[in-house]
C-alpha cells in the first residue's frame, strides 16, 4: 500500500494548520475589539428565550401607573404628589416590607404641603427607598435619610439600540436601586459586585402587578403587599420608561425591569459572564478542532466532527446559561464555523490536486473514461490497494528485438521500440484495458481492473486481435520502409481469474500493478507461444468467459504448466496462427489482412 510522499504530508499539515492558526487568530482579534457585540449580546437574549419563562417571584409585586389610573383618579402626573403619599401610606398599612419607588422626587412640588405630606409619609412608614439618576431626592439626600428613606440610583447602562441587560453596583459613587432595595429588604448591606446581567424572569407582565388607583382604593387581594416588596412606578406608554430588555420583543416598562433587578441581587446575581481566558480557550480549541481533524479524517469525517462540535457547543452555552454562566457564543461559534469552512476548502483544494495526481498516474495505463471512474472511486490517499476482481490479464513479447536491437544505435532502437509500444498501448487502450507496465519490449496489461468489466476477456481478445492483424502489420510496414528490418513476430498470453489489484511503491514511486496466480499464467502462456504454430495463447478460463461468438475459434491442446496442478486447455484464434502471419509478411504486411 503507497504512502503519501512526506511533501504531499507537508503540504496537507501546512494547509490545515494555515487555516486552523488563520481562523483562530481573527476570531482572537473580533473578540479582542468587540466586533459583533451587539450580535453576542443578542445570542444571550435567545439564550433566555430557550429557558422559557421562569414565573413571578412571590416577594416581589409591582403597582403601576398606568392608563387605567389616570382614567379612575382624574389627575395629571404633576398633581400626584399627595397620591404618592397615600400610597405609601396604604401599602405600609397593608404590610409591604419595602416599598420601591421608580418615580424621581428631585423637584418640588407645586404645593410645599404636598411635598410636606409626602416627607412625612416616608418618614412614618420607615421603609421606602427612593429612586434618583443623579439628583438630590427633595433637594437633599439628607432629607431623606433624616426620615428614616433610602435613596438609589434607577440608571441602568443601555446597550446599542437601548437594551437593558445588566446592572451596576453602584453608580456615580451611589448604590443602585436595586442594591439599595435588597439592603433594606435584608437589613444588611449587599457585597460589592461587578456590573452584571440582569436574571430577567420572563417577558412583560410575569410579576404580579396591580393598578395604582387599585391599590390605592383597597381592590386588591387580601395579603397582596404583606412581607414583600412592593415596586411603585410610571408605566402608561405616555411616560417613555419602556425600554428593550433580554427576554421578549415587547418593550418593559421602568418598574418591571427595577423588580427584575431587585430579583437578581436578592438571588445573588445568578447570572455571570465567564473569565475572559475561558472564552479565549474556546476560540483557539474551536478554531483549531476541523483544521487538526482534516489531518487525520477525510472531508466526510470533518465535516460530521464540526457539526458535532457546532450542536455540542450549542447546547453547551445554553447548559451553562442555565447553570449561570454566560459563555460568548459568537466568537468561538464564529472560529469554528469559519476553520470549518477553511478545513472544507482546505480538503477540496486537495482533492483537486490529488485528482491531478491521480489523473496523472492512471492516464497512463487506462483510457480517459476509465481515469474518470477511478477518479471517482479513490480516497484522499491515492489507494486502490488489496482490490480483488476477477479480469483477465495480458503479456505480451516481441520475439527476435533484443538481438536485432544490439546491431542498431541506441537512439533508433528507442525509436523502433517506441513505435511499437505506441501501437500496443493504442491497441490495449481503445478496448478498455488498463496498462500496467512496459518490460522492455514486453507490455502487460489487465482487463476488468481497477474497474469492473463483465466483458473484459471479449476486450482482452479484442485487443489481442487487433495487435495481432492490425497494429503489428502496420509497425513491421513501417520498419520495411525505414529499411530497418524485414518485421518481427510477438506473442500474446491471456489469463481469466481474480487478480489483486492496486497500487504499489514507496514514497518516491508510485505504480499501478496486478498479481495472483491469474498473472504468472498469463506470463508462462505468453512464454509457450514461441516456436507454436499460433502467436496467441489463452486459457480456457478466458474462454468460458467470452460473451460473444468467437468465428476462428482454435483449440490448440491440454498443457501442463509450471506452477498447476492440473494440465490447462489451450485455446487461439485462426487470425493469429503463424500461417497467418506468413500471408501477411508475404503480403508486405498489409494491416488488416486475415483479421476475422
Amino acid at each position: 500500500m503507497a504512502a503519501r510522499s512526506r511533501s504531499g504530508t507537508r503540504l496537507r499539515v501546512a494547509l490545515f494548520l494555515g487555516v486552523g492558526f488563520a481562523a483562530t487568530g481573527l476570531a482572537l482579534v473580533a473578540y479582542g475589539t468587540n466586533v459583533f457585540r451587539d450580535l453576542d449580546l443578542r445570542s444571550v437574549d435567545a439564550r433566555f428565550a430557550i429557558r422559557g419563562n421562569q414565573g413571578a417571584p412571590s416577594d416581589i409585586v409591582v403597582v403601576k401607573v398606568d392608563d387605567k389610573t389616570f382614567s379612575d383618579t382624574q389627575k395629571r402626573w404633576e398633581d400626584f404628589r399627595p397620591l404618592h403619599a397615600d400610597m405609601i401610606t396604604k401599602l405600609k398599612e397593608d404590610g409591604a416590607k419595602v416599598i420601591v419607588y421608580d418615580v424621581q422626587f428631585t423637584e418640588p412640588g407645586k404645593k410645599e404641603a404636598d411635598d410636606v405630606k409626602l416627607i412625612e409619609a416616608v418618614g412614618d412608614a420607615g421603609n421606602v427607598v427612593l429612586a434618583t439618576t443623579g439628583a438630590a431626592v427633595f433637594g437633599d439626600d439628607a432629607v431623606v435619610r433624616e426620615y428614616n428613606g433610602k435613596v438609589g440610583n434607577a440608571n441602568f447602562p443601555p446597550d446599542s439600540g437601548g437594551y437593558l441587560r445588566r446592572m451596576r453596583y453602584e453608580i456615580d459613587g451611589q448604590k443602585t436601586l436595586a442594591v439599595a432595595a435588597a439592603e433594606r429588604d435584608r437589613g444588611t448591606p449587599v457585597k460589592a459586585f461587578p456590573t452584571t446581567w440582569i436574571d430577567y424572569r420572563g417577558p412583560v407582565e410575569t410579576f404580579k402587578s396591580v393598578s395604582f388607583s387599585d391599590a390605592l382604593e383597597g381592590r386588591v387581594p387580601r395579603d397582596f403587599f404583606r412581607g414583600k416588596i412592593v415596586v411603585v412606578g410610571p408605566w402608561a406608554s405616555t411616560f417613555q420608561d419602556l425600554h428593550p430588555v433580554s427576554y421578549g420583543e415587547d418593550l418593559m416598562p421602568g418598574p418591571e425591569i427595577q423588580a427584575n433587578a431587585i430579583s437578581t441581587v436578592l438571588r445573588g446575581q445568578p447570572l455571570n459572564s465567564v473569565p475572559g481566558w475561558v472564552n479565549i480557550v474556546l476560540i483557539v480549541v474551536l478554531g483549531l478542532l476541523a483544521p487538526l481533524s482534516g489531518l487525520r479524517f477525510s472531508l466526510r469525517g470533518t465535516l460530521f466532527l464540526s457539526l458535532a462540535a457546532a450542536l455540542a457547543y450549542l447546547v453547551l452555552t445554553q447548559v451553562a446559561f442555565q447553570e449561570g454562566w454566560i459563555l460568548s457564543f459568537v466568537y468561538p461559534f464564529g472560529s469554528l464555523v469559519l476553520s470549518s469552512v477553511g478545513a472544507l476548502g482546505a480538503h477540496y483544494l486537495l482533492a483537486a490536486f490529488e485528482r491531478e495526481r491521480v489523473r496523472d498516474v492512471f492516464s497512463r495505463f487506462v483510457p480517459e473514461t476509465v481515469v474518470e471512474q477511478v477518479l471517482a472511486r479513490t480516497d484522499r490517499d491515492l489507494r486502490l490497494g488489496g482490490v480483488s476482481l476477477e479480469s483477465t490479464v495480458m503479456f505480451t513479447d516481441l520475439r527476435g528485438f533484443t538481438t536485432f536491437s544490439e546491431a542498431l544505435p541506441p537512439a533508433r532502437v528507442i525509436e523502433c521500440l517506441n513505435g511499437y509500444l505506441e501501437e500496443m498501448t493504442e491497441a490495449i487502450l481503445g478496448h478498455g484495458g488498463t496498462l500496467v507496465s512496459y518490460e522492455g519490449d514486453g507490455i502487460m496489461a489487465v482487463f476488468g481492473a481497477p474497474i469492473e468489466q463483465p466483458d473484459h476477456a471479449d476486450r482482452a481478445l479484442a485487443a489481442s486481435r487487433e495487435m495481432l492483424t492490425e497494429r503489428l502489420p502496420k509497425w513491421n510496414a513501417w520498419l520495411r520502409e525505414q529499411d530497418v528490418s524485414d518485421g518481427f513476430k510477438m506473442g500474446i498470453g491471456l489469463n481469466t481469474g481474480m487478480v489483486v489489484s492496486g497500487n504499489v511503491g514507496s514514497e518516491r514511486r508510485l505504480e499501478y500493478t496486478a498479481i495472483g496466480d491469474t498473472t504468472n499464467t498469463a506470463s508462462r502462456l505468453q512464454a509457450m507461444t514461441k516456436g507454436q504454430s499460433h502467436l496467441l495463447f489463452f486459457s480456457d478460463t478466458t474462454r468460458e468467459r467470452l460473451q460473444r461468438e468467437v468465428e476462428d475459434l482454435v483449440f490448440i491442446d491440454e498443457f501442463e504448466i509450471r506452477g498447476r496442478s492440473q494440465a490447462v486447455k489451450i485455446w487461439s484464434i485462426e487470425a493469429a496462427s503463424d500461417a497467418a502471419f506468413e500471408e501477411r509478411r508475404a503480403g508486405g504486411y498489409a494491416p488488416g489482412a486475415l483479421a476475422t
